[in-house]
């Protein structure tokens, strides 16, 4: 048997041995040396040697000799016929979950609910691209009754790319929202590309889609599904008659959400309403009942889900001898998603000193950027609040044109000047919800603010 097949039979018969960062290689894992963006990843193969890597690929020919580095072409191309093959060998159900916003999430909290009484297999953190998909496949254990991935798009094709590869059989489509405009230019384009995960001439195997109606575009997404003779559209929310919420009853500091779950009710008790964590749990009850799993597992162990790092995870930090309290969102943002925590941030009933924001730009907007960002602006002023953090060029055009606002909006242009003005301006208690997209100033002040951690 050759090196390489040794290795194919190896990825194919372990699990969770594949990584991207010579800094998690254990004794027997795979490391990947990919292209980066300042450099190639030939330049950590000798560190994962020394980490006891079993088998090291690369596409670069510049490396240090070693039986254990393997060299292929094509690197990807090669992973995507060694994934495939490792998708037919598999028998377990697999859930595709995709979506505007929110995929991590809920991918999340359905593997929390699902783990309790079940092996499974989910991808790690947003691996969601050709990439992510690829080693999140890779990585499957084949003993495991379900698999979980996300898919991702930014462009046109990607989700039928990604689709032809995963084969889903269980499909959630979590919203439609204002992400990736600049090269979809319509939520209605949006809609049909997010669609391609239920076609049958991309998926044969797909069955059930799980589906929330609240919009036009995903009006698109159910009439596409309703053309689809294996599909059967499972619908949760208000347009549902099997899976929504019936009230919410507000006593004292509690609220009491009544789901309605096939015709039998469900009470639980928050102490906020979240509406995205809401549908999820919608989504997580139609799920287990379509499946015939025991719904009890998720009305007693959701009391004990937390948050994903950057999309709601609350931190207590100290700021200049100050104790703070941030709510980190930092991960992504869309006119949608930032106004959905903006409500619930001015909606927080406990006594703190003051409520302040801080947004970053939200990107990949298209032609409409500034006015979006301007709308977002007067959607805010609606609100009340200590005051407003802006950065970015888009915030800082769409400012200028923001007549007498009833809130302190700030603009500062960088990390830096940030600190600089909560450090004079912050008070004992106070509270900071930060929203951004990715890679922007905000993301970075982020994670510098959170070493803070107390």
């Amino acid at each position: 048997m050759s090196i390489k097949q040794q290795l194919e039979e190896y990825i194919i018969s372990k699990n969770n041995k594949i990584k991207i960062s010579s800094q998690d290689i254990k004794k027997g894992d795979i490391f990947l040396a990919l292209q980066g963006k300042n450099f190639h990843g030939n330049k950590f193969l000798k560190s994962s040697l020394k980490n006891d890597a079993k088998f090291c690929l690369t596409d670069n020919k510049n490396y240090i000799k070693s039986k254990k580095i393997i060299f292929v072409e094509n690197l990807i191309k090669y992973l995507t016929n060694l994934a495939i093959k490792k998708r037919n060998l598999y028998k377990g159900k697999v859930i595709g979950i995709t979506g505007s916003a929110g995929k991590t999430t809920l991918k999340e909290t359905l593997a929390f609910f699902l783990k309790k009484n079940n092996l499974i297999s989910y991808s790690q953190k947003s691996y969601n691209n050709e990439l992510g998909v690829l080693i999140s496949l890779l990585n499957l254990n084949l003993k495991s009754s379900f698999a979980i991935f996300e898919l991702g798009t930014n462009n046109f094709g990607e989700i039928k790319y990604l689709t032809k590869i995963i084969k889903p059989s269980e499909i959630f489509i979590t919203n439609i929202q204002s992400t990736h405009l600049e090269n979809f230019k319509t939520k209605s384009n949006i809609a049909k590309e997010k669609s391609d995960i239920f076609l049958s001439k991309y998926n044969n195997k797909g069955k059930k889609l799980y589906l929330n109606i609240v919009n036009q575009s995903d009006k698109i997404i159910f009439n596409k599904a309703k053309n689809e003779k294996n599909i059967k559209v499972i619908k949760i929310g208000k347009l549902s008659n099997k899976y929504f919420i019936k009230d919410i009853v507000r006593k004292k500091n509690s609220f009491f959400i009544n789901f309605s779950i096939n015709k039998k009710t469900i009470v639980l008790k928050k102490k906020s309403i979240i509406n995205f964590r809401l549908i999820n749990l919608l989504f997580c009850y139609a799920f287990f009942n379509q499946n015939l799993l025991k719904i009890d597992t998720i009305t007693n162990n959701q009391k004990f889900l937390k948050p994903v790092d950057g999309r709601g995870l609350t931190h207590k930090i100290n700021i200049n001898n100050k104790k703070i309290k941030i709510i980190d969102e930092s991960y992504n943002a869309n006119p949608e998603t930032i106004y959905q925590s903006v409500d619930y941030f001015s909606n927080i009933k406990k006594v703190y000193s003051k409520k302040i924001l801080i947004l970053g730009n939200m990107n990949e907007l298209g032609k409409n950027t500034d006015a979006l960002h301007l709308d977002l602006l007067h959607q805010i002023d609606k609100y009340s609040f200590k005051f407003v953090i802006l950065c970015g060029e888009f915030f800082r055009r769409s400012i200028k044109k923001l007549l007498n606002p009833k809130n302190e909006f700030i603009y500062l242009e960088n990390k830096n000047k940030i600190m600089n003005y909560l450090n004079k301006n912050i008070h004992n208690n106070d509270i900071i919800l930060i929203k951004c997209s990715n890679s922007t100033e905000i993301n970075k002040f982020t994670k510098n603010l959170l070493k803070k951690v107390i």
